[in-house]
């Protein structure tokens, strides 16, 4: 991953995408930079270089301090989240993940199936990667970072045409081997083992480096160990056909299940109750929460009825209650003096009516980021949490019209302030106006024709206030003349 440090910055920053960033680290003569958006690549900023160097082609650039064990924390999430292609899956340096794909391969269309499947996956999270597929896994990390790709027959005429800074050997071997005239791998398997043996030893060892890229040494992987999601089983001695079986192994399983979420700091989002049938089949009953929980009652009051319709047909022989989502929970108090938020009583009632109306029906309004007002609120299920978008500051109409409706205005010029207008067959003089606040059109989502708003807040002479605007400016080159809406009510 090439570019995690800045993707996840730009990720989970305000600034414009176009703007010349680049993340800094401490080093020994000062800051050095770490990463740089591609504006900033444009203005001449380079990874490694010392930031003063970099300022003295453009003094404009932005310098953020880098977030190291940030990026590692997510290299981490990331490597449990690609258990989805591969039980072995280790951490490879800063920015990068080694899968063991051997055998698995062909659950995805083969080697360049699984290729693209990561590419896709990891660019819908909209992170960069480079992506190779090797023999060894020495092989794999010089093809990832010099020439990616599927490595199709020998491994040593593969990796022959890349540097030797591609065996992972550290700058001052590889500047004495470039010295020497070998820079490239196949010059290097050229010169006899032992000279290269007695020329660099311990930590500049190339033969060792060599014979690991080559398969001729292994190199075993170590995987991220990945903890299993906490739950609790219960086998029958005898099978049971009654319907409430499953009600009943509840309220055994309920129990051992917070004692393990409790003992791991953990709270279930989404619970699973399994039961395998004496047929092979198994019936599985599921519900989610809006906020972590560990509490008994409430977690079985939630899978209780869902529980009781679990159909036996000849018989449950064994039980899974599994939290198949779960986030940290840590114990702790909502006030010390004044009275709860009141947050979890919302959250179960919530859980509650999403199990009985599903999460299609209960919904929360959720905020999202545009500056058009009628594109700044929408829907989602209430089970999951909004976003946080900021909010603009400026005062906006306590009732917003679905559509904006079209209104007859009259004014002194088309560019000056509005001094009647009529609306719903209702004339309306205004006594006090506000404005203009002009707000430009979204040219990422709308065509090139979509033209700007100038909005007003009016005051009729009865006292009641609105929230019109102006589509469009005379000669703009984007239609004739301007146009008026109504858009919000105040009070």
């Amino acid at each position: 991953m090439p570019g995690l440090a800045i993707e996840r910055w730009a990720k989970t920053s305000n600034c414009e995408p176009d703007s010349p960033v680049v993340l800094t680290a401490e080093g020994t003569h000062g800051p050095i930079i770490h990463a740089v958006t591609h504006a900033a690549a444009g203005r001449g900023a380079r990874t490694g270089a010392r930031l003063t160097d970099a300022r003295a082609l453009d003094p404009a650039l932005v310098a953020v301090a880098a977030d190291p064990d940030g990026d590692a924390a997510l290299v981490a999430r990331l490597a449990e989240w690609a258990g989805r292609w591969s039980p072995l899956v280790e951490v490879d340096g800063a920015d990068g993940l080694r899968l063991d794909i051997g055998g698995v391969a062909h659950l995805f269309g083969g080697e360049r199936g699984l290729v693209a499947d990561v590419a896709a996956r990891f660019a819908a999270l909209g992170l960069s990667v480079r992506v190779a597929v090797a023999p060894t896994a020495g092989a794999a990390w010089a093809l990832a970072h010099q020439r990616p790709g599927i490595c199709e027959g020998n491994v040593a005429t593969s990796l022959s045409p890349l540097s030797v800074s591609a065996l992972r050997l550290d700058p001052d071997t590889v500047r004495t081997l470039e010295r020497l005239g070998l820079k490239t791998i196949g010059a290097l398997i050229g010169v006899p083992r032992l000279a290269l043996a007695r020329r660099f030893r311990g930590a500049q060892d190339v033969v060792d480096a060599l014979d690991r890229a080559l398969g001729r040494k292994p190199e075993p992987l170590t995987a991220v160990r990945a903890e299993p999601a906490p739950r609790a089983a219960l086998r029958l001695e005898e099978p049971a056909t009654h319907v409430e079986a499953a009600g009943q192994a509840l309220e055994r399983l309920i129990p051992e299940l917070v004692r393990q979420l409790q003992e791991r700091h953990l709270g279930a989002r989404r619970l699973a109750l399994h039961g395998f049938r004496v047929d092979g089949s198994v019936a599985t009953a599921s519900v989610a929460t809006t906020i972590p929980s560990r509490e008994p009652k409430h977690l079985q009051r939630l899978l209780a009825e869902k529980a009781a319709a679990l159909d036996p047909g000849f018989g449950f022989d064994a039980f899974v209650l599994e939290a198949a989502w779960s986030e940290m929970l840590g114990a702790g108090q909502e006030s010390l003096v004044d009275e709860p938020s009141g947050e979890r009583d919302v959250a179960r009632l919530v859980d509650r009516l999403t199990v009985k109306l599903g999460e299609r029906a209960v919904r929360r309004p959720q905020p999202v980021a545009s500056h058009l007002p009628e594109r700044t609120s929408g829907w989602r299920a209430a089970i999951f949490p909004s976003p946080a978008v900021e909010r603009p500051s400026r005062n906006r109409p306590q009732r917003l019209l679905d559509r904006p409706e079209s209104i007859d205005v009259i004014y002194a010029t088309p560019e000056g302030m509005p001094r009647r207008f009529r609306w719903r067959r209702a004339v309306h003089d205004i006594a006090r106006v506000e404005g203009p606040e002009r707000i430009a059109p979204e040219w990422w989502r709308q065509p090139s024709s979509a033209r700007l708003r100038d909005y007003y807040r009016v005051e009729d002479a009865e006292g009641r206030r609105y929230w019109i605007y102006r589509e469009g400016l005379v000669g703009d080159g984007r239609g004739g003349l301007p146009v008026w809406f109504m858009h919000g009510l105040f009070g």
